[in-house]
């Protein structure tokens, strides 16, 4: 069914029934009304790709996110659930792109095409060339995470500098003095991942503020890498009493691997990090862990973008976020078992 049979079995021209739908012409309540009655009868729904014409949207966002590994991790997976939430509030589709640089042909069928609105953009680099190409043809989008240079964009970021140093303070004050730190894969730090970046900045500059002997270690995204990453922090350090770890999908291999060293957590090692809350929760014990806010950051990531496709001279705006840490039951001072009910401690002050 088109617009031309509806025309025809309501009496009225093929432009009418247009102007009817779209609404960029006045037409007469009763022209409107008998269009409307054909429509209802003959189930009419408006081909997507003709309405986008009519009126210039397409009522899609697209949500591009370049796979960092074989899989994608649970924070990864909460905040495309959160984005495909809030954007059917404004009533947008969600379109996903696994697509990475600004050659790739996904990313540049996504734009050339304009099959989206705008785009929210994950696993932002310091230097990223998608968000540079966006900019240059003045296409709407929002980054989840911030470059190099954040000045003027639009972006919700996670804070991992505050955080990284956060969880050092809280370990250096229980009497912590020698501590690893357990990063994202190697690939993701050499091709300038910011979250990697900037928590390995945060942790190295609280570690020496605080005068503690530390290393630092990459990690795969899985649990096998977790216990791997494990063994060797305790081969080059086995005096090592704590880490920090940004890895959530390594975790449970953390775990493991302290469980196989004859290390209890937290009597004999204590653990923190940077992870999503449900994943803090689902070891045993407990993590004490600056929680990642997947879900808010998912829906502010729409509302900046809906912002400014329905406001196009609206100045950038951006949201820096910095959760507190959750002190759960990972982390004791040194040579003790915790005790105290569960508290939140600042990420960004230290005694």
């Amino acid at each position: 069914m088109n617009i031309g049979e509806i025309a025809k079995r309501a009496g009225v021209s093929r432009s009418t029934v247009s102007y009817a739908l779209s609404g960029k012409r006045p037409v007469s309540e009763d022209t409107r009304q008998k269009i409307q009655r054909v429509i209802d009868e003959l189930g009419y729904q408006p081909n997507a790709s003709a309405r986008a014409l009519a009126n210039g949207r397409t009522n899609t966002i697209g949500l591009v996110f370049p796979p960092a590994g074989n899989h994608y991790t649970g924070m990864q997976l909460d905040f495309i659930g959160s984005v495909t939430e809030a954007a059917a509030a404004y009533d947008y589709d969600v379109l996903l792109s696994p697509s990475g640089a600004d050659s790739d042909r996904s990313f540049q069928r996504l734009l050339g095409e304009r099959r989206v609105d705008g785009a929210i953009l994950m696993e932002i680099r310091l230097q990223d060339d998608r968000l540079d190409h966006l900019t240059a043809v003045d296409f709407p989008s929002v980054a989840i995470g911030r470059t190099a240079h954040p000045e003027g964009g639009w972006w919700v970021g996670l804070d991992h500098t505050a955080l990284a140093a956060a969880c050092v303070h809280h370990l250096a004050d229980l009497g912590h003095r020698r501590i690893a730190f357990v990063n994202r894969p190697e690939q993701l730090l050499r091709a300038g991942y910011e979250s990697a970046h900037r928590g390995l900045d945060g942790f190295t500059k609280a570690a020496a503020e605080r005068g503690l002997t530390v290393r630092t270690y990459c990690c795969g995204d899985d649990a096998a890498s977790g216990l791997a990453c494990l063994e060797r922090i305790l081969h080059d350090d086995p005096a090592a009493t704590a880490l920090v770890t940004l890895n959530e999908a390594a975790l449970g291999g953390l775990y493991r691997g302290l469980a196989q060293a004859g290390r209890q957590v937290p009597r004999d090692f204590s653990v923190t990090g940077v992870v999503a809350s449900r994943w803090a929760e689902t070891v045993t014990p407990q993590l004490t862990a600056a929680d990642v806010p997947a879900e808010q950051m998912g829906r502010l990531a729409v509302d900046l973008l809906v912002e400014r496709l329905d406001h196009p001279d609206t100045p950038a705006r951006h949201h820096l976020l910095a959760p507190p840490i959750s002190l759960r039951a990972s982390t004791a001072p040194v040579g003790s078992t915790p005790a105290g009910p569960a508290a939140d401690v600042g990420a960004s002050t230290h005694p």
